[in-house]
């Protein structure tokens, strides 16, 4: 099944569960996962049950994707993530961003546990990451690998970023 065929799949079983449009897509990450209860008027759907997504095996990753209300915002949250390191191939990965933006999202937001070589952050401080080295990348593993399939539109394309 090609990828675009999976996430029109994962798409049509989290719809059965909410008709909410979202706006911004948040992937939470290591310590941020309790801001799922912040949002209002939620759909809560277990990765296990949409089509196409892994599961996360880290600790403290719920493994949920919930779409409510958060700030009166609707937003799609993936409540815990999937990573690299636990054996899935970067499509995989990416996945549930493609299926955010074909709900609706337009806007996305990821969280991490990330460290810093400033000796003035301390644990718990917030930072906004402007860029990184994508060290997998230096390898040759990247998400764009292959032909481009146009019906997610161009493979560099920004469509409605707000960078």
């Amino acid at each position: 099944m090609e990828l675009y065929d999976q996430v029109l799949e994962a798409v049509q079983a989290i719809q059965t569960r909410t008709s909410l449009k979202p706006e911004v897509g948040v992937i939470l990450g290591s310590g941020l996962g309790d801001l799922a209860t912040e949002i209002a008027e939620p759909a809560i759907v277990p990765y296990a049950d949409i089509p196409h997504f892994a599961r996360s095996t880290v600790k403290g990753h719920a493994g949920r994707l919930i779409i409510g209300l958060l700030e009166n915002v609707p937003v799609v949250a993936m409540q815990g993530r999937f990573h690299l390191y636990e054996g899935y191939h970067l499509q995989v990965l990416t996945l549930p961003v493609r299926v955010m933006r074909q709900l609706g999202a337009h806007t996305l937001i990821v969280t991490n546990a990330a460290g810093g070589v400033n000796p003035a952050y301390r644990p718990g401080d917030f930072m906004l990451i402007r860029d990184h080295i994508n060290m997998p990348g230096l390898a040759g593993a990247n998400p764009l690998l292959g032909p481009n399939d146009e019906r997610f539109g161009g493979r560099f394309a920004m469509q409605g970023c707000r960078c």
